[in-house]
């Protein structure tokens, strides 16, 4: 061995050993603290479901005292009135014919067939807020305008709770209603860390929870730190898993490298730049990040600030399971549950080469394809930008032209399932399509490829936090009003209104498509972690107001998306089936 591969053993070496001494340190101290208890609690919710056909959540008006970048003042939220809601009157499903033929009549649906029932639920972003590669400051600070809620938001220690009131609401909905099977769209983690993704499989598996991470500060005082046994999504409803931007970006925005990944698992608060100001800026170190102390109530930001201000680095106590996992290693965890399929998609490809693109039948007598289609950018696509944007390399464009060829000549109904909409936004912004050479396929480029096919129903998404519903009708509206298709788009279970979505598309008398779409706000009962997410969610809406929720007509992309005062929308989508499509249903469901 030669002395500078010897070094870099023995160096490799010390850095093992002090991870698993870290660890040792980490598991003696959550053992003392009882972190492993032999009856965990559990947080049934409010068995009185509800969609927001019947109910909604109003937040309270009128309210002001903080700006953006006090968000973090919990302490100041009762005395001005945030956090406050009422119950308001439920949302009609507007029934829509923008893809129906001109002229069109309406169609006789009291004979219709229900084909399936699915749900979706997206951009969970499981946080480790003690994390010390975070993002924090720059939230707080006067130095962006952004102010985004990703960044920072009060919900952050309750992501895991309020994705567990989901699972048991979607229980409760599918002892009335069969649930067929669900899609999660994407960003099931905040940044990338193995004990992220680990909740989150094992809250949808119904395993036990730890919800901290390191020193387990307040994990037997704090009600957002404490222990607790996830209900599970019941047994018999598979679930199937698209991959976001923040389950291999740091922070959905910057490929992992080595400064990054190293500050995940470092006892030090990472030190950055200001990138919102100059995209260069990010590896200035310039400001400690800051985490949220576990044994403070409101989990308060500590080691914040300039790097002046701090005779020395914050400190963390170090905690290997923060580590980061490649796209790869991201895609392999989905082997380790205990629900159904085992790779929730990802045994249909081969994870150990980071494609994450697949299909699957949902029902094995149902002429119905789902495409799950991975169109987050490349970790190695050069791109300085936030990661965030629409993308499609080579391999997977042509492999997605490929399913629809496939699906349309094989006579099937057809469901895109991505992480990024489309045409939603300006194109080249930050959440849209990237105007890029390394594109394979400009955004123009992909409607009209799209517009090939008209067994392909509608396009399912999430990334934006937003409920929007858009209509991409046919180039040829009157001659083949069967090129049109629809995009739904579901809101994040952190940010407000914390809503995941169920489908129920049918089938017809006139053979015509119906997709009736809801918004389900996850049931919670008063006192638990659950709950107390929600009024922060609310809070926070109040405080930043997010575009996506008080939209004006003025300021919608085109005629075709509503307004959402209170971010949810719900909608009977109907579309128009080819003849040779008619011909095959005519042949398999008969109407009286």
């Amino acid at each position: 061995m030669s002395n500078i591969k010897r070094r870099h053993f023995i160096k490799l070496v010390a850095i093992a050993m002090q991870l698993l001494a870290s660890a040792s340190v980490a598991i003696a101290k959550s053992l003392k603290e009882g972190i492993q208890v032999k009856s965990p609690p559990t947080y049934p919710i409010d068995p009185n479901l509800a969609t927001t056909l019947e109910r909604t959540i109003v937040p309270h008006a009128g309210i002001s005292g903080l700006t953006p970048k006090e968000l973090s003042k919990l302490s100041d939220y009762a005395k001005n009135g945030y956090g406050k809601w009422s119950f308001g009157p439920g949302l009609i499903a507007e029934i829509r014919d923008d893809l129906m033929p001109i002229n069109f009549k309406g169609t006789d649906t009291r004979k219709a067939l229900k084909l399936i029932h699915f749900f979706t639920i997206t951009d969970i972003h499981i946080t480790d807020k003690e994390s010390p590669s975070q993002f924090i400051y720059l939230q707080q600070s006067d130095l962006t305008g952004e102010h985004v809620t990703s960044i920072y938001s009060p919900v952050m220690p309750y992501t895991t709770h309020v994705l567990d009131a989901a699972v048991q609401t979607i229980n409760g909905i599918h002892q009335n209603n069969k649930m067929d099977f669900g899609l999660s769209l994407g960003d099931t983690c905040n940044s990338t860390q193995f004990n992220e993704v680990r909740w989150y499989i094992d809250v949808l598996d119904g395993g036990f929870i730890t919800p901290s991470s390191g020193a387990h500060a307040g994990s037997t005082t704090i009600d957002y730190q404490k222990p607790y046994k996830a209900a599970g999504l019941d047994k018999s409803i598979p679930w199937y898993q698209v991959i976001g931007n923040h389950d291999h970006f740091w922070l959905g925005s910057f490929p992992v490298n080595e400064y990054l990944r190293q500050s995940y698992v470092s006892d030090s608060v990472v030190a950055l730049g200001d990138a919102f100001k100059n995209i260069n800026n990010l590896y200035k170190p310039d400001f400690y990040m800051g985490v949220l102390d576990g044994s403070t109530s409101e989990a308060k930001i500590v080691g914040a600030g300039p790097v002046g201000n701090f005779k020395e680095p914050p400190k963390v106590t170090p905690d290997p399971a923060r580590r980061s996992l490649t796209k790869q290693e991201w895609m392999s965890e989905f082997f380790n549950t205990s629900s159904s399929p085992a790779g929730h998609g990802f045994n249909l490809v081969n994870a150990k080469d980071g494609f994450a693109c697949y299909s699957f039948i949902p029902k094995s007598d149902l002429p119905l394809k789902v495409i799950v289609l991975d169109d987050t950018q490349n970790n190695d696509d050069g791109s300085e930008d936030i990661h965030g944007h629409g993308f499609l390399d080579q391999a997977r464009y042509d492999w997605l032209k490929r399913e629809l060829a496939a699906g349309q000549a094989a006579g099937q109904l057809m469901i895109i399932a991505a992480h990024i909409p489309i045409a939603v936004e300006p194109e080249g912004s930050e959440v849209e399509w990237w105007l890029s050479p390394l594109n394979a396929v400009s955004l123009s480029g992909l409607i009209t490829e799209l517009h090939h096919y008209p067994n392909f129903l509608v396009w399912l998404s999430g990334h934006r936090h937003f409920n929007t519903v858009k209509a991409f009708i046919s180039p040829d509206p009157v001659h083949a009003p069967e090129k049109g298709f629809w995009q739904v788009e579901t809101s994040s279970l952190r940010d407000f209104p914390q809503q995941f979505r169920t489908f129920e598309i049918y089938l017809n008398s006139d053979y015509s498509i119906s997709i009736h779409t809801l918004n389900v706000d996850p049931s919670v009962r008063q006192g638990t972690p659950a709950a107390k997410s929600r009024d922060y969610a609310v809070a926070a809406q109040q405080i930043v107001k997010t575009k996506g929720v008080y939209q004006n007509p003025s300021s919608l992309p085109d005629a075709t998306i509503r307004s959402m005062p209170l971010g949810s929308y719900n909608a009977v989508l109907r579309k128009k089936l080819s003849a040779d499509m008619i011909t095959r249903l005519q042949k398999e469901y008969v109407f009286s």
